[in-house]
């Protein structure tokens, strides 16, 4: 039997997350350590995958298949597709950065060891009595190995365990770690992280438990959860589904999906869970965990369902475009420097599903990429934020001023940050944009025209932001800041190296997605429209 690679990538930070939690408690550091290397080898290990993949090969590599409940049809499948490598290349990638940068957001602050000390019969001893750094790190690799079985299962049942899996570590790391820079009282943090943290898990197992209803259906109907089984014999004639159930399946399984994305109007969870995180768990929410949403779009509502896919095609789009331009109109009017990013990344989620329902292999391989493109830019933007935040205490962007005076490297990868958040030609999401803008249009010009619109308003809410946050006069508040050091840089430096080089040369990730873009087009059984020679004359 061959080496079990797919199980290896994900079980590695599943074990990592075991260890972490077991680092005794006064030996914080090497907790974090252990935590980094993990990451580092997680990513080697999806490297290798990456490597091995072959873009011109069968459509699911690597597979892996073992019986596990064979009363009910439940099998241990996994499998990648070229946009499964992708996103499970993103989030190996992301992770040790996401570790760097909170290398201190859960060390116990004062005023927690005072409290864990009370009723203790020794002061002295209470940050040893304190936990949260081993918990923290454990947390963010118990979620990297959830998210990548997602991404590699190929049985439905299985890949509905760990989507709603997932949600537990990140609930913990949401209400128990939230943000230090938070205006008003201690109690009213933690009541407002509360409040973030249940919204997250109730919107979520809403889904989730409508999802299940539609999974039990799919097993009634086809027999068995076998995604490959089931499209096969959808392909060949031998599975006929009535197309009442057909529509009722895909809503269960969209539903799930879109709340998981965010897709208006089901978005809402979203800005309370990143305002209130630290900004690397902000990172994860957007830019690894809601790609498993948009992923399984493609997956298993085209996969499953192609007709009744195509039937709700017309209401999709206008909620994409909705969350387009709503999304960036609420940036627009942030007062709070993560809420606008939050918003701002309920906008781009909009492109993305807006490129997948356009049913064109141009808006399907933009919309792969833009998942990619926007974790990169998301993660840049937010973290060096989350730098900006932890030096003055505050998310509001009415307390900055100035800030490229001081801190003229902080200031500059923000503004890269910013700039590849509009998709600006040269940087890697505009090649994603452009792409499903270009889809978009061949099929369905008036949406293509209004999606446009979020473009510009992307460009208004990034320039007033860095404008009212770098320039101007220095404000007394921010005079003494740092710049960023070595640790930060290097958090900052290849996530802004991949954001130029992807977007100059992004014929490596166009390789890797346009075959499984295709068998996703030929499962809905669409093809390009072809130019209008005449109309065009």
């Amino acid at each position: 039997m061959s080496f079990p690679l797919l199980t290896a990538t994900a079980a590695l930070p599943a074990v990592g997350a075991i260890a972490v939690a077991a680092v005794p408690a006064a030996r914080r550091t090497a907790a974090k350590w252990l935590a980094l290397l993990v990451s580092l080898a997680t990513l080697a290990l999806a490297v290798t995958v990456l490597v091995r993949f072959d873009p011109d090969g069968a459509r699911y590599q690597l597979t892996e298949s073992r019986s596990w409940i064979a009363e009910f049809g439940v099998r241990y499948e996994l499998g990648v597709d070229g946009i499964g490598v992708a996103l499970i290349a993103l989030t190996a990638l992301l992770m040790p950065f996401i570790i760097l940068a909170g290398w201190h957001d859960a060390d116990p602050s004062p005023s927690s060891q005072l409290r864990s000390s009370r009723g203790g019969p020794n002061e002295t001893k209470a940050p040893y009595n304190w936990r949260p750094t081993q918990g923290f790190f454990a947390l963010i690799l118990a979620v990297e190995a959830m998210v990548i079985l997602s991404f590699e299962a190929t049985d439905v049942f299985l890949f509905y365990i760990f989507f709603e899996a997932m949600l537990i570590p990140m609930y913990f790391l949401i209400g128990g770690f939230g943000d230090r820079a938070h205006a008003g009282t201690d109690e009213n943090a933690s009541a407002q992280r509360s409040y973030a943290a249940v919204k997250f898990l109730l919107y979520n197992l809403v889904g989730g438990l409508i999802m299940l209803a539609a999974v039990i259906g799919l097993y009634v109907v086809a027999g068995n959860f076998s995604l490959q089984e089931i499209t096969e014999a959808r392909a060949d004639g031998t599975l006929e589904m009535a197309t009442s159930t057909e529509r009722w399946l895909f809503l269960g399984f969209f539903f799930a999906f879109a709340v998981k994305a965010p897709l208006w109007p089901l978005h809402t969870w979203l800005p309370n869970a990143m305002g209130e995180s630290t900004a690397p768990v902000a990172v994860l929410i957007t830019a690894v965990v809601d790609k498993v949403g948009t992923f399984a779009m493609l997956r298993f509502c085209l996969g499953l369902f192609p007709e009744a896919s195509k039937w709700a095609t017309p209401v999709i789009l206008v909620l994409a475009l909705i969350s387009i331009i709503y999304g960036a109109l609420l940036a627009v009017g942030q007062r709070d420097i993560k809420r606008l990013v939050a918003y701002a990344s309920i906008s781009h989620f909009g492109f993305i599903i807006l490129g997948i329902f356009a049913m064109t292999s141009q808006g399907q391989s933009g919309a792969t990429l833009y998942m990619v493109n926007h974790g990169i830019s998301t993660a840049a933007l937010m973290l060096v934020a989350g730098f900006l935040i932890s030096r003055r205490g505050s998310r509001l962007i009415a307390d900055y001023g100035g800030v490229q005076k001081v801190a003229p490297v902080l200031a500059g990868t923000f503004l890269i940050g910013g700039l590849a958040t509009l998709s600006l030609p040269g940087l890697a999401p505009f090649v994603s944009e452009f792409l499903v803008l270009v889809g978009a249009f061949a099929r369905y010009p008036v949406v293509g025209i209004i999606a446009t619109i979020g473009i510009v308003l992307a460009a208004l809410y990034t320039l007033v932001l860095y404008q009212r946050t770098m320039t101007g006069p220095v404000k007394p508040e921010v005079s003494a800041m740092p710049d960023l050091r070595v640790r930060e840089l290097l958090v900052v430096t290849p996530l802004i190296a991949l954001l130029i080089g992807l977007g100059v040369y992004p014929k490596p990730l166009t390789d890797l997605v346009n075959p499984a873009v295709k068998h996703t087009m030929s499962d809905v059984q669409q093809k390009d429209p072809k130019p209008d020679v005449e109309a065009a004359k």
